[in-house]
């Protein structure tokens, strides 16, 4: 890796830090540059102006963290255990989807002016809703909603309880198995019991 692609690569991490600790409006340009150890012009001249380096760090962490956790609709108590692994692994990203719920986006899809997504993830559900996979009293998206959440229930935005790594394995497993019971219940036309849960 180049200079300048490793110096991009410090700022990208420097800002993901700065802005999961303090959000959009509390992150100082000057403490990344520092944190980064670059100057802080270069910030400006790689990355545009504060916001845009919010954006391009928001939705790289996103869409990284979304592709290492593929979704089968085929197996929704699955997914949101891999969910729960991937929240737990990436500590930064529940904070930077909160940040830019409370700052950007109060209300409404947090996704809304990125065209075309969750529309492959919702077509997935409709069509495992259709063949009677999934339950057709909810709504694809209402579904999809509801999931994302149960999955996060103890991710870093938990109102009880917030998951680290530190804790014991068998915790995160009584975990998993909790949560991958609870979606089955909840969505899964024909429920499968804890123990053959994937």
């Amino acid at each position: 890796m180049g200079d300048s692609a490793a110096t991009r690569e410090r700022i990208l991490d420097a800002a993901t830090v700065e802005f999961a600790d303090h959000g959009i409006a509390g992150a100082r340009v000057d403490r990344i540059a520092a944190r980064a150890r670059a100057n802080k012009s270069l910030i400006y001249s790689y990355f545009g102006n504060k916001d845009e380096l919010f954006d391009l760090v928001f939705m790289s962490r996103v869409d990284s963290d979304v592709g290492r956790t593929p979704f089968d609709a085929d197996d929704l108590p699955g997914y949101a255990a891999r969910l729960y692994d991937m929240y737990l692994g990436d500590p930064h990203l529940v904070r930077l989807l909160t940040w830019a719920r409370l700052e950007r986006t109060p209300h409404g899809a947090l996704f809304a002016d990125v065209a075309e997504r969750d529309v492959e993830v919702l077509a997935a559900i409709a069509d495992a809703q259709r063949r009677g996979v999934l339950v057709e009293d909810i709504e694809s998206d209402d579904l999809w909603s509801m999931l994302i959440a149960m999955a996060a229930t103890w991710a870093q935005s938990a109102i009880v309880y917030t998951a680290t790594e530190s804790e014991d394995h068998d915790v995160h497993a009584r975990r998993r198995t909790a949560l991958s019971a609870a979606v089955s219940r909840a969505f899964c036309a024909q429920v499968r019991s804890p123990g053959s849960l994937r």
